[in-house]
């Protein structure tokens, strides 16, 4: 619980997955919490489909673990290909976790297991309340002005808005980075594919990179890089998207599909005054290794016990933006990679990637890297 010192109150600004963590997290400390959100509805699309093991091990005190296994694939295992060949595998298998695997998962499930644990501390989400203004006085506290035309003065607010957060750029917050120049192509499709669907595949080719996760409901989210992706693409144009890297799928059905362009960003500070930045208000990057929504979540749970101590936000972001540089370097790295050019380079490449998870340290380091283990 909170110490008497502490903030009494938080507004909580963005009901996404994130957003919904933080408001469980302080609500659970003892604070009064509102939750505003400028969409009419959560999320109902899977979006963010991946849940690492080490963000399982901190949502366990929330108490949303169970049903969170309930709904989702457990994945083992990853198989890095050049093309129709297998470079490398790595396995969860063995790592020192509770959760030995990758938990496959839309992100309307987890928003709405997330929605109904918040309910149950009798907190409501409120939708169409978009944050219009944000004042800091001298102390550092704020003032948010409401879409409603309502001013709220509470002891801290949380920005948990995403990459255009209202709340960073009003409370004074630089977000340094750049873009990359490929678009990414996502879906969630219906198809027959030849790996198991224990298995993640992540296919290297001449024209890009392409990533294929089971999903539950017999469903696979597709992610792929293209110099220019299709705004909507359609189930031939993922067939022979696949088939050109080097996977034979026939595509039945296409519950979702879109294109994005990816940043790499890192907010210059994660907290001004009493202003705190969670996820993707806080850093965006590649989505290579599925660790954004991972890592934002866990800022969220590692801010509420910060403020439920009564501790000061520098400790917060002494904890987290750390662990936010090193996974920007990672996935930085990784789609780098992913996306080489030329012949000799991707022979280079490859024989690297082989060589380097041949050896079992390393193998063991870098399934530790990607379940998000080494964050502890």
């Amino acid at each position: 619980m909170m110490t008497s010192t502490g903030p009494q109150t938080a507004l909580v600004v963005g009901a996404g997955p994130t957003g919904l963590t933080a408001a469980i997290g302080l609500r659970r400390a003892g604070l009064s919490v509102r939750v505003v959100d400028a969409a009419s509805e959560g999320a109902n699309t899977s979006r963010a489909a991946v849940i690492h093991p080490r963000t399982l091990e901190v949502l366990e005190p929330l108490g949303v673990v169970d049903a969170i296994l309930d709904r989702a694939l457990r994945v083992p295992r990853f198989d890095i290909r050049d093309g129709a060949r297998s470079v490398a595998q790595l396995s969860f298998d063995g790592l020192p976790t509770r959760y030995p695997w990758t938990s496959m998962i839309s992100q309307a499930d987890t928003e709405a297991i997330l929605r109904d644990r918040l309910a149950a501390l009798d907190v409501p989400v409120e939708w169409t309340t978009p944050v219009t203004g944000l004042d800091l006085d001298d102390t550092g506290r704020a003032t948010v002005h409401l879409g409603s035309g309502e001013a709220v003065r509470p002891d801290v607010v949380v920005g948990a808005d995403g990459m255009h957060s209202t709340v960073r750029e009003a409370a004074g917050i630089g977000f340094p980075g750049s873009g990359y120049e490929q678009s990414f192509v996502l879906a969630d499709v219906s198809m027959d594919w030849p790996v198991p669907r224990d298995t993640v595949s992540l296919t290297f080719a001449p024209d890009g990179l392409a990533v294929v996760a089971p999903l539950p409901d017999d469903r696979f989210r597709v992610v792929a890089t293209l110099d220019d992706a299709p705004r909507q693409p359609g189930g031939d144009e993922i067939e022979a998207l696949l088939a050109r890297r080097g996977g034979s799928a026939a595509v039945h059905d296409v519950a979702w599909s879109g294109r994005f362009h990816v940043h790499h960003r890192l907010a210059e500070t994660y907290h001004r005054g009493a202003v705190a930045l969670v996820g993707d208000a806080a850093h965006v990057h590649s989505p290579a290794g599925g660790q954004g929504m991972n890592i934002g979540v866990q800022d969220a749970v590692v801010l509420a016990e910060i403020l439920g101590a009564g501790d000061e936000l520098d400790g917060y972001e002494s904890r987290r933006r750390p662990v936010a540089r090193r996974v920007l370097a990672l996935t930085d790295r990784m789609t780098r990679a992913a996306t080489t050019r030329g012949a000799t380079v991707r022979h280079a490449r490859n024989g690297a990637v082989r060589l380097a998870l041949s050896l079992p340290p390393i193998r063991r380091r870098a399934a530790m890297e990607l379940a998000e283990l080494t964050h502890r």
